[in-house]
């Protein structure tokens, strides 16, 4: 990702709708699992630290990133539990977290093997520990967005599902997300095709009132998913847990 990216992301990350949104969504899958407030938790591919800040109030927080500039701003924001590290070889040691979380980053072009990186979420959860996973849904919806982000790939649900079974996990929750914003976004990209190539992300500063508008209707759709799951959307969700023993994996 290029460098200005990242800083882009770091100043609109606190206040941005989809940032916000998302972290609600996210919060409240794992919220229906998870009731400590104690836990262990890896936030993989951590970014600018954005949502490691969020997650501090459900335990110790550890955050790695493959990118030096991201690790800057991590530590721009105070946190110093950050390490530069692979996803497909995390340096940590088996079994020492509670929750591991994975947000926008096995479809990155980095990622040159997703199951083998979520075989290693899996050797670096407890038994019985939790990963909460969200990337980027179907690849016939690439835009510009994507090529400034360097996507290697967008998922569906029954591949990320399989996969995420592949590596030893039982899936409790799936679920598409981004849903109600779905035909606004498919034509924004249908008609990227028509426009000069962009050199920036989708993540732009808004007017207040259309930001709020669009931080209520992902909120709205918070609610929703604790209940429903979406069938369609553009963001995609996976809570797995790692079984308590093998034999149970192999069930």
């Amino acid at each position: 990702m290029r460098k200005e990216e990242y800083k882009r992301i770091f100043e609109q990350e606190e206040n941005y709708w989809w940032y916000l949104g998302m972290r609600k969504i996210s919060e409240v899958l794992f919220s229906s699992v998870i009731k400590s407030s104690s836990l262990k938790i890896l936030d993989a591919g951590c970014g600018t630290g954005g949502m490691m800040l969020f997650l501090k109030k459900f335990g110790d927080v550890s955050g790695i990133d493959i990118s030096p500039e991201a690790l800057k701003y991590c530590q721009k924001r105070g946190l110093k539990q950050i390490k530069k590290s692979p996803i497909e070889k995390i340096l940590f040691n088996d079994e020492k977290f509670d929750l591991v979380t994975s947000f926008d980053v096995l479809y990155h072009q980095w990622v040159k093997n997703d199951l083998l990186v979520l075989k290693e979420f899996y050797r670096v959860l407890k038994p019985g520990g939790y990963l909460l996973l969200r990337v980027p849904a179907y690849n016939w919806l690439r835009g510009k967005h994507d090529e400034v982000i360097k996507t290697r790939h967008r998922y569906t649900k029954n591949e990320l599902v399989q996969k995420v079974k592949l590596s030893g996990f039982k899936i409790l929750r799936s679920s598409y997300a981004n849903t109600i914003l779905f035909p606004i976004a498919l034509f924004k990209r249908s008609s990227e095709r028509f426009l000069p190539e962009s050199k920036t992300s989708d993540i732009k500063p808004l007017p207040k009132i259309i930001n709020n508008l669009l931080t209520r209707i992902l909120y709205l759709e918070a609610i929703i998913i604790t209940k429903f799951s979406f069938p369609f959307g553009l963001s995609l969700f996976v809570l797995a847990q790692k079984p308590l023993s093998q034999q149970s994996s192999r069930e």
